[in-house]
């Protein structure tokens, strides 16, 4: 019936808006489809619920009220929210279009990512979720299929490093999950990454999507989920009974950093997980750069989410009981399997509902027979003994035997606490630094778990680092607004003055032009930095005035209110020639400015030398070696006896000197 429906959408137009041009994705709760939004001209997502889920009254309210609510959570991680509405009585959102593909058909494609690709995809999904808990939002359905992933252009093994990541599914899975069941009595989940919590009480924080995300991670590094099995409800309870496995049990050479990493997210006890996305993605960055992991810089992602053919959809598992109900189920040990243990609604089908098997006639009392009983009451105490013994024994190890104390590791430097905890059979992990005026640089300020606090042996432990009195350089200002420079400044607790502008020709009025003190240059907390902004160009701009006669020059110069200084040279151009200026044509100025401006003397004169009494060709060729021209009146084979300019002459280069030839 589903498929009949998305068929029949595809070309309709809904709320007179958005044109369905192709299905996407089909998933157990909803449909996603691709669409135009025909009054912003732009394709989105949409998602519309499956007729099925119509009848729903108490699913309908909470996925309207959670569009509204996730539509505020605004982040680049994020899948965003743009409109919700109804076709035909169906609620459907119009959501971001993201052009990629999801995590699942990452994998699909390639089993398993290397662990600087694994953890650069884990940041920005835990960035996306640290974003919805601080809004007080839990995800509860974290899986490959509700990941999205765009790979960089330039391929090789950085295209996931350089990726973008995007979260997809925040409302609906808040919708379908509610607090505990839905009003079928149905709790929703993937098994594959539900958490422990969530499969014994129905109960979800935000500790529970740190354990989904560290399934994922450990999907990632190995190919495959932790447990799998015939049943969902199978599945699921092995998440109870069981600890997440090491990754490098299975993959063989990944760092045991790894392990830490995904043993911490996975812990059965969600007060031994990080408290919240947030400070999961603290200790993966922490690992991130213990492992060289450049960090990841994004570009824009454009992929819708969900792909087709996806088979880790979210299943329906039947509701939990009450938690009277369940207060009475002894503890199960780490690593076993105790149907008897668990509520009738998480057995499987060979496993409740069977009658005990018919009991032989009992025996005469007495002779061989009593004997028998005796020794089977006898054996009966002994094995009660030792359960007893083994109750007692597990609880003291989980509640006192496996915690130890904290070691004393402040104010060590670095080397001297890393070491020192190795020698107590610790890890440990370095936070970000934190200023101290008190403590020197590079000492340990903060540990966590503190000195004395209790800790499990061979955990691990996270340092923050004194950074020393603190003090932030200038940063580079120039060419900003006032606005972002003022941010940038009172951001690390500087703060801020206005200095008296200046005329500029590169800088629009109202950018900075320079700082004092310059950029760079260290200061405290409550020091002040000077913006000198720029007032734009001059009022007054310099024209072209080359190649122009003096006399205009000074004439312009002085119309627009300018001075005037001078300075000739010899030049090849006509004298009283323009043939340059300080400052440069179309530089702004103020008024009262000097111009200087290169006036040509024009070229240099030429002494005209005596030529006379000698044979009159030997005098025109003389005459053409001085740079002058020549012109011979009467015999030319005669002698020059006179010449017009007379000798000792200046006159300008090429002048044509007379000369008058005759015997």
């Amino acid at each position: 019936m589903d498929t009949t429906v998305a068929d029949t959408l595809i070309g309709t137009t809904i709320d007179g808006r958005y044109r369905i041009t192709g299905r996407v994705a089909r998933g157990g709760m909803a449909t996603v489809y691709r669409a135009t939004d025909e009054r912003l001209e732009r394709t989105v997502a949409l998602k519309i619920i499956h007729p099925s889920q119509a009848t729903n009254v108490h699913f309908v309210d909470r996925f309207t009220d959670e569009a509204k609510t996730i539509a505020r959570l605004t982040h680049p991680n994020v899948v965003a929210v743009y409109d919700q509405g109804r076709h035909q009585g169906l609620p459907y959102l119009v959501m971001e279009f993201v052009q990629g593909r999801t995590l699942r058909d990452l994998l699909s494609q390639r089993t398993k990512l290397s662990p600087v690709e694994a953890l650069a995809i884990l940041e920005q999904m835990l960035a996306a979720i640290a974003a919805a808990h601080r809004a007080g939002l839990v995800h509860r359905d974290v899986k490959p299929e509700n990941v999205l992933v765009a790979e960089a252009p330039s391929g090789g093994s950085a295209d996931l490093v350089d990726a973008v990541v995007k979260v997809a599914d925040f409302g609906l899975a808040r919708a379908i999950e509610a607090s505990t069941v839905d009003d079928t009595g149905q709790l929703m989940a993937t098994v594959a990454y539900v958490a422990p919590e969530l499969v014994q009480n129905g109960h979800a924080d935000a500790r529970t999507d740190v354990y989904s995300a560290g399934v994922v991670l450990f999907e990632m590094l190995t190919g495959r989920v932790p447990y799998d099995g015939a049943e969902p409800v199978e599945v699921a309870w092995q998440h109870v009974d069981n600890d997440v496995p090491a990754p490098s049990s299975i993959v063989r050479g990944l760092p045991t950093v790894l392990d830490r990493l995904v043993a911490r997210a996975t812990r059965r006890d969600p007060g031994s997980r990080p408290t919240d996305a947030g400070a999961f993605l603290s200790e993966v960055q922490a690992t991130r750069e213990g492992l060289g992991v450049t960090h990841v810089d994004t570009a824009l992602l454009r992929q819708v989410p969900g792909a087709p053919g996806t088979t880790d959809a979210t299943r329906i598992v039947p509701a939990v009981p009450s938690a009277d109900a369940t207060a009475l189920v002894p503890p199960v040990p780490a690593g076993t399997y105790q149907a008897s243990h668990r509520p009738s609604w998480a057995r499987l089908p060979e496993q409740g509902g069977r009658t005990a098997p018919h009991r032989r006639a009992a025996a005469p009392a007495g002779g061989l027979a009593g004997f028998f009983d005796d020794r089977r009451r006898v054996v009966l105490t002994a094995l009660i003994a030792v359960m007893a013994v083994v109750v007692l024994g597990s609880t003291w190890w989980v509640t006192l035997g496996r915690y130890t104390e904290a070691p004393q590791l402040l104010t060590m430097s670095q080397e001297q606490a890393v070491a020192y905890a190795k020698q107590q059979g610790f890890e440990v992990t370095v936070g970000d630094g934190e200023f101290d005026p008190n403590l020197p640089k590079g000492s340990v300020k903060v540990q966590k778990p503190g000195p004395g606090d209790k800790i499990i042996k061979g955990d691990n432990i996270t340092i923050i680092l004194s950074l020393g009195p603190e003090v932030h350089a200038v940063p580079e200002l120039e060419g900003q607004e006032l606005a972002f420079a003022k941010a940038q400044l009172e951001a690390i607790k500087l703060k801020v003055k206005q200095g008296k502008g200046q005329y500029s020709d590169t800088a629009a009025e109202g950018l900075v032009l320079s700082t004092e003190p310059k950029a760079g240059t260290e200061l405290k907390p409550g020091d002040t930095v000077t913006l000198i902004l720029s007032k734009g160009k001059a009022p007054i701009t310099i024209p072209d005035l080359v190649g122009q006669n003096i006399n205009n020059a000074r004439t312009v110069l002085a119309q627009r209110g300018l001075q005037v200084a001078e300075q000739f040279e010899d030049s090849d151009k006509p004298a009283d020639e323009v043939i340059g200026q300080t400052p440069k044509a179309g530089t702004g100025v103020e008024k009262n400015t000097q111009v200087t401006l290169r006036i040509s003397r024009g070229p240099a004169q030429i002494v005209v030398q005596d030529v006379t009494n000698r044979p009159c060709q030997e005098a025109a060729a003389a005459l053409q070696g001085m740079g002058l021209q020549a012109q011979m009146n009467g015999d030319p084979n005669a002698t020059a006896r006179q010449m017009n300019p007379g000798p000792g002459t200046p006159v300008p280069p090429n002048t044509v000197i007379q000369l008058v030839c005759f015997l």
